[in-house]
C-alpha cells in the first residue's frame, strides 16, 4: 500500500455500533415506508393491468448507473414512479390467483433483523445463535408433524428444493440398500435407467423436475390415476407398482401430494404408506401446499398418516404467511442427512462435530443460505397457535361459501364442489361448445387482469380451460368474491354480444 493512500469513510453506508450507522439505516427505512405509502394510499386495484411490452421501455430506463452514484431519494422516487404502481398487490382481497400469500407485519419485522444481521447459516461461525433458533424451530416442526425424536430437517427456499431433496435422498438410500452403491462418490449406477418414481398425474411439476436434475430424467417418473376428487388411486399405483418390478424396473419412490395446486386434493397418506411400506419404497410427501393444517382446528385430520412419511416438503410462504422465500424439508431418520454430507476444512471441518459444535451446511444441499426460520418463529410467538388456526379455517370456510355460491348458478360449472382446502375450480358456461368456452374464459381471464380488477388464476382440466380462486387471504370476504363472479359475468354478455355481432 503505498503511503499516501487514505482509506474514505465507508461509515455512513453500513449498519454498525456507531451512530452515524443506525441514523443512516433509519433515515433509509423511514424513506422507503414513505415510498411504499405514497404508491398505497392511492391503490384502488389489485394490477395496474399493464402488459410486459407497456412496460418494458419504463423499466430500462432505470437502468442508468452513474459513477458517482446518487441519493437514495431519487432511487426511490424513480421506483416509485415506475415499479410499484406496476406490481401485483398480493394483499388486495381480489388477488386470489395463486399460492401466494400477503405477508404477516411480524415477520416483515423480522425480515428487517434477517437482513440487517446477515447471518449465514452454513457454519456456526457465520450464524452463531441463528443455528440453534432455527434447529430448536425444525424440532417444533416435526414434533407438529409427530415425527419421533430422530427427526430433523432444515430450511429451505420452498418446495422444488425440499421435492429435489426428499428424492435425492430416497435415490441414494435406494442405491447404498440395494446395490452397495454409493451415488455420492460413485455416481449413478449402472442400474439407473431402471429407477422409477410413481406419483399422481396431478403431482407437481418439480417431481419431473428433480427426476431430470438427478440424472434419471423425466421417463423415470410413472404417472398414478386420480379418483373424482383428484386423488392418487390406489388401485392403480398398487397395479403400476406390481407391473414395474415384473418388468424388471426398480420403484424406489412414492410422491404423495398433501394439496395438489389445482384443487387443493390430499392423496391417501395413511394407505399410501401402507403400500410404500409394504413394497420398500421411500414415501415422501409433498405438503408445500397443504402442510399448514397441522395448526388448522377444522381440517387437522386430514394429515392422518404423514407422520409415516420418509421425508416431508412445507412450505411457509403460502398458509403460514411468510414473506418469500421460506420453506422446510423434514426427514423421519436423521440419518440419512449424511448421505448428502460434505465436509471443508475452512467451513464445517469434521472435528467440529466431535465438539457439538453445529454446522447447519452438512443437512443442506445449500451453503450460504438466509435465516428464514427467524420469521416464521416471530411469526408464531406474536400470533400464537390460535390466531394461525383461525386464518386458516376462515380460508377452507370461505371457498367452502363460493363454492356454493358458484354452484347455485346454471352459468357455471364447478369442478369441485367440496373443495378440500382453499381452490375453487370453475368456468363460466355460454356454449355447448367447449371450444367456444376456453376461448371465453381465456378472454375473461386476460381481461380481468388487463383492466386490473382482479387477479385470479386460469387452468385446465381434461382438455377444457377453466378459472380458479385460491383462498389464501384471510382478509378476502365473500363479498369481494361477489363482485368478482358478478364482472365475470359482464365481460361474458360483453363476449358473447361481440360474438354475435362480428359471427
Amino acid at each position: 500500500m503505498k503511503q499516501s493512500s487514505k482509506q474514505k469513510n465507508f461509515d455512513s453506508l453500513f449498519m454498525h455500533n456507531g451512530e452515524q450507522g443506525i441514523k443512516a439505516y433509519r433515515d433509509a427505512v423511514e424513506a422507503a415506508v414513505e415510498t411504499l405509502w405514497a404508491d398505497w394510499k392511492n391503490k384502488t386495484k389489485p394490477y395496474s393491468g399493464k402488459m410486459p411490452n407497456e412496460l418494458d421501455l419504463e423499466i430500462k430506463n432505470l437502468f442508468s448507473f452513474q459513477e458517482a452514484g446518487e441519493p437514495l431519494a431519487g432511487v426511490l422516487k424513480d421506483l416509485k414512479d415506475a415499479y410499484l404502481p406496476h406490481r401485483i398487490h398480493v394483499e388486495d382481497p381480489k388477488c386470489a390467483a395463486h399460492l401466494h400469500c400477503p405477508p404477516l407485519i411480524p415477520a416483515l419485522a423480522a425480515e428487517m433483523l434477517i437482513s440487517v444481521l446477515n447471518q449465514s447459516m452454513d457454519s456456526f461461525d457465520q450464524s452463531g445463535a441463528a443455528s440453534l433458533i432455527e434447529e430448536e424451530m425444525v424440532q417444533w416442526l416435526c414434533r407438529k408433524f409427530e415425527y419421533g425424536k430422530d427427526a430433523d430437517g432444515t430450511f429451505t427456499s420452498g418446495g422444488t428444493q425440499s421435492n429435489y431433496m426428499g428424492l435425492l435422498l430416497a435415490r441414494d438410500a435406494f442405491c447404498e440398500k440395494q446395490w452397495n452403491w454409493n451415488v455420492q462418490k460413485d455416481g449413478l449406477p449402472p442400474e439407473a435407467n431402471r429407477l422409477r418414481i410413481l406419483c399422481s398425474k396431478d403431482a407437481h411439476f418439480t417431481v419431473k423436475k428433480s427426476a431430470s436434475q438427478l440424472g434419471l430424467g423425466e421417463r423415470a417418473v410413472v404417472l398414478v390415476d386420480t379418483d373424482d376428487e383428484k386423488r392418487m388411486s390406489l388401485y392403480d399405483l398398487k397395479q403400476k407398482t406390481a407391473m414395474l418390478k415384473e418388468s424388471g424396473l426398480h420403484p424406489f419412490a412414492i410422491v404423495a401430494t398433501c394439496g395438489t395446486t389445482d384443487f387443493g386434493s390430499i392423496d391417501p397418506l395413511s394407505e399410501l404408506a401402507d403400500a410404500a411400506h409394504a413394497g420398500g419404497l421411500w414415501l415422501h410427501v409433498d405438503a408445500a401446499y397443504g402442510g399448514a393444517l397441522i395448526l388448522s382446528r377444522t381440517r387437522r385430520y386430514k394429515l392422518a398418516g404423514i407422520d409415516r412419511a420418509d421425508s416431508i416438503s412445507v412450505d411457509f410462504h403460502k398458509q403460514f404467511y411468510q414473506p418469500v422465500s421460506c420453506g422446510a424439508f423434514l426427514v423421519k431418520d436423521r440419518r440419512h442427512f449424511r448421505l448428502i454430507d460434505y465436509h471443508a476444512d475452512y467451513l464445517n471441518p469434521e472435528e467440529d462435530e466431535a465438539e457439538g459444535i453445529v454446522h447447519l451446511v452438512n443437512k443442506s444441499i445449500q451453503t450460504t443460505r438466509r435465516f428464514d426460520a427467524l420469521k416464521l418463529f416471530v411469526s408464531l410467538r406474536v400470533l400464537g397457535e390460535d390466531t394461525f388456526a383461525e386464518m386458516i379455517d376462515w380460508t377452507f370456510a370461505l371457498a367452502e361459501a363460493a363454492a356454493e355460491k358458484i354452484s347455485a348458478s346454471d352459468r357455471f360449472e364447478l369442478l369441485n364442489p367440496h373443495p378440500e382446502l382453499n381452490a375453487v375450480v370453475f368456468r363460466y358456461l355460454a356454449s355447448e361448445d367447449d371450444a367456444e368456452n376456453d376461448r371465453l374464459n381465456k378472454c375473461i381471464h386476460r381481461e380481468l387482469f388487463r383492466t386490473g380488477q382482479a387477479v385470479i388464476a386460469k387452468t385446465a382440466a381434461a382438455g377444457k380451460t377453466y378459472l380458479k380462486f385460491t383462498l389464501l387471504n384471510p382478509r378476502t370476504t365473500l363479498s369481494d368474491l361477489d363482485d368478482i363472479l358478478g364482472r365475470i359475468q359482464e365481460l361474458a354478455s360483453l363476449y358473447t354480444n361481440s360474438r354475435r355481432v362480428t359471427g
